[in-house]
C-alpha cells in the first residue's frame, strides 16, 4: 500500500506541469483509489480527521463526476496539498508501524508464563512415613 501512496503522491506532483487531459484523467483515477483505500483505512480506525480530508480529496479528484476549475492555477495548490497529505500518511503510518514493532520487541523481552495444570503428576505409590 505504501508504494501505491506514494505514486499517487509523485503523480499529483507531476500534475502541476502543463500535460495532455489523458494524463489529468488518469491522475483523477489514481488519486480517487487512493483516497478510497485511505478513506477505509481511516474509518475502521477511527480518524476521523483524516477521514474529512480524504473525502473532501475524493469529491475534487472524482473520475464519474469530474469537478472543473477550468484554471491551471486552482489545480497547482490542490495537487500540491494532495500530493504532500498522500505522503504524510505514507510516513506516518511507517511511524506507527515502528512503534508498534517496538512494543512488541519490549514485551517479548520478558517472558510470560502462564500457569497452566500440568497434565504429567508423579504419584508415588507408597504412603509417605510418618514419624
Amino acid at each position: 500500500m505504501k508504494p501505491f501512496l506514494s505514486l499517487c503522491a509523485i503523480c499529483c506532483f507531476i500534475g502541476i506541469f502543463k500535460l495532455p487531459i489523458e494524463y489529468y484523467t488518469f491522475l483523477r483515477t489514481l488519486v480517487s483509489v487512493g483516497a478510497l483505500i485511505i478513506l477505509y483505512n481511516t474509518l475502521s480506525f477511527r480518524q476521523h480527521y483524516f477521514s474529512i480530508i480524504f473525502l473532501i480529496i475524493l469529491i475534487l479528484f472524482n473520475p464519474v463526476f469530474p469537478v472543473y476549475l477550468y484554471r491551471k492555477s486552482l489545480w497547482i495548490p490542490i495537487d500540491t496539498i494532495t500530493g504532500i497529505l498522500f505522503l504524510l500518511i505514507t510516513f506516518l503510518e511507517k511511524q506507527e508501524q515502528k512503534e508498534e514493532d517496538k512494543i512488541i520487541e519490549e514485551t517479548s523481552e520478558y517472558p510470560t508464563y502462564q500457569s497452566s495444570p500440568s497434565r504429567d503428576k508423579i504419584i508415588n505409590p507408597k504412603k509417605p512415613k510418618e514419624e
